[in-house]
């Protein structure tokens, strides 16, 4: 059991975000949900934490207030098999006011920022054809959601 979790500062949208991405991976579930007492900086019954786990990784989701927000400096990489997985975190986590970025990055509609990166990508931008790895390097730039097969066809020089 890992002594480190991950902790998430929300405004008031702890319960919801949780709920949210453990809807959108497999092997997740809500731990726990804990609440402020009376006398509380936020009202009592209100949703302090809630403990999460996502496919393994466990996180702490904290109601804590708006004197604090996510920023690229943190974000949390996705590990995609195929096109398929790229699509659906890329889909669900830009939904309802998340936001595209650039080479594959996103925010969701928390402000969580996420990488969402096929198992393909370091064999195609660093992989053993030089020219190959810069091709692919320059297209996924040019890209906001990483697409497998044009990166493929970057490597390959078509």
């Amino acid at each position: 059991m890992s002594k480190i979790s991950n902790c998430l500062w929300f405004d008031d949208q702890a319960e919801a975000a949780a709920i949210f991405y453990v809807s959108l991976f497999k092997n997740s579930k809500i731990l726990n949900v804990s609440r402020y007492g009376e006398g509380a900086p936020l009202p009592a019954g209100t949703v302090l934490t809630v403990d999460f786990e996502l496919d393994g990784t466990k996180f702490i989701a904290l109601n804590g207030g708006p004197m604090f927000t996510f920023s690229e400096a943190v974000s949390f990489s996705i590990d995609c098999a195929d096109q398929a997985e790229v699509d659906h975190f890329w889909n669900a986590l830009t939904a309802d006011g998340g936001q595209e970025s650039q080479c594959g990055w996103l925010k969701d509609k928390f402000g969580v920022s996420w990488p969402v990166v096929p198992s393909a990508m370091p064999g195609l931008i660093s992989g053993p054809d030089p020219d190959g790895a810069g091709r692919a390097m320059a297209a996924m730039m040019g890209m906001k959601k990483l697409d497998i097969a044009e990166l493929q066809k970057a490597y390959d020089g078509e």
